[in-house]
């Protein structure tokens, strides 16, 4: 088949121009870019996909915004003209997240040396859910987070671990508040060269605040969790409100940048349409 040099069709993957007409599927007509080697269509969606990149990166915003999916259905259909059904939504969920997480979890974010570890008591479906979350204090950056399993000073472990791994370096100070507990688990990852700070109001005012302060931007997950009836689904969901919180939203606190540039992270994909043109 021959080939013609296609007008002003820029690649929506890699942005090159060296793009090529590839010949129509159903009376529409496909491309081919010579740079990346990848198939497109003359708009924003991406190839196989019946709906453009808006629709899906707005279904994901949304979501993790904490609007329900019924909510996100409707407003889709307003603003796009396309009521997607829930298991639509669903899958467009399940796949970018899942791609998030893959895609930014290498990256190593420059954080301080006090970190916030927060234990707090959701409840989902009937049922306590405790969720821990450990953010580092100069960044706003959010290390870790996801439900505790059993409660045990073995979860509150695994959750330090984690965040020592991604911060590749342990900090000098773990506050945590009044409630939370058993400090013998950091004790196990960190020993004695990290402090534990009991963060009560009147020792350590500044502190207790910014919990209350990380506690106020997370409160939008809440109405998404207590939807889910599955651990592993929920600590995926935990995962890519990690994504979005950390590299797609902007904190007024930090001057409308996101904690991944304040923890001088450079990265491209700033959104969940940047993330669905990622090839992993």
């Amino acid at each position: 088949m021959e080939r013609e040099q296609a007008d002003r069709i820029i690649c929506k993957y890699c942005h090159s121009a060296a793009v090529v007409k590839f010949g129509k599927y159903k009376n529409v007509q496909r491309y081919w870019c010579k740079s990346c080697q990848r198939k497109l269509k003359a708009d924003d969606a991406l190839f196989h996909m019946k709906k453009s990149l808006r629709c899906v990166s707005s279904a994901l915003s949304l979501y993790y915004n904490g609007m329900s999916i019924a909510n996100i259905g409707s407003y889709l259909q307003g603003e796009y003209g396309y009521h997607p059904s829930k298991s639509v939504v669903y899958e467009w969920i399940d796949k970018y997240t899942t791609m998030a997480i893959e895609h930014f979890k290498n990256y190593k974010p420059q954080v301080g040396d006090s970190w916030i570890l927060d234990e707090t008591i959701l409840s989902t479906n009937g049922r306590k859910i405790y969720f821990g979350d450990i953010i580092d204090i100069r960044t706003r950056f959010l290390l870790v987070s996801g439900p505790l399993l059993h409660h045990t000073s073995e979860d509150l472990q695994k959750l330090v671990e984690s965040a020592f791994k991604r911060a590749r370096k342990a900090p000098k100070v773990i506050v945590i508040n009044e409630l939370s507990s058993r400090p013998d688990g950091i004790e196990l990852n960190f020993g004695a060269a990290t402090e534990h700070s009991q963060s009560l109001p009147f020792i350590f005012r500044e502190n207790t605040a910014l919990v209350e302060l990380f506690r106020g931007g997370l409160k939008e997950r809440i109405k998404v969790i207590r939807g889910f009836k599955d651990f592993d689904t929920l600590s995926e969901f935990a995962e890519g409100f990690a994504v979005f919180y950390n590299f797609f939203k902007p904190h007024e606190a930090l001057g409308g940048r996101t904690p991944a540039d304040v923890a001088r992270i450079t990265y491209k994909a700033r959104n969940w349409a940047d993330v669905s043109r990622i090839s992993i």
